[in-house]
């Protein structure tokens, strides 16, 4: 099993920070390993208070719910998928685990090869904001948010497309 090591993470959360300091949006960057335990955490002056736990817990629910399913590619897709399907699942996922599930774009799993090794959050812009933050610091470490061999379904993979369609990210395509 290969790790996340706290060094490469501090070089993602570098790249964030970039991003986010171009775009004038303070935020806090959490990556955690794949079982959701906090690997590397950074707030940046003037981000909001709340920010560091937000993006703790984006983190934390991107390695919960990819750990379950191929469907949950990144947090847009997943908070889409469940306002869809069961919009309760969520608020009953954030109580079971005392409140550390927070479904928002801005947030991913890490893949090396096929195997998930962590996942990231970010916290501080809109969804958008920060799923921008993400995928900039993903291109510049070289990070993936899906497996290397994709495997997905192609009724998962058609699911996905078409929730990107409906939150207007149609660009992307799995």
């Amino acid at each position: 099993m290969t790790k996340l090591r706290a060094a490469e993470c501090r070089l993602f959360i570098q790249a964030v920070t970039e991003k986010a300091e171009e775009m004038g949006v303070p935020v806090s960057i959490a990556v955690v390993g794949p079982e959701g335990h906090l690997i590397a955490l950074e707030r940046m002056d003037e981000a909001g208070w709340i920010t560091p736990e937000t993006s703790i817990a984006k983190a934390f629910t991107m390695a919960a719910f990819r750990s379950m399913s191929p469907r949950f590619q990144d947090g847009l897709v997943t908070q889409h998928w469940l306002r869809e399907r069961n919009p309760q699942l969520a608020v009953n996922a954030a109580v079971f685990t005392g409140g550390k599930v927070f479904i928002s774009g801005g947030a991913a799993p890490v893949f090396r090869g096929n195997e998930m090794v962590g996942a990231y959050g970010i916290s501080g812009g809109t969804s958008d904001q920060d799923e921008v933050m993400g995928q900039y610091a993903r291109q510049k470490t070289g990070w993936r948010h899906t497996p290397e061999r994709d495997d997905t379904p192609q009724e998962v993979k058609d699911h996905i497309n078409t929730i990107y369609d409906k939150v207007g990210l149609g660009q992307r395509k799995l």
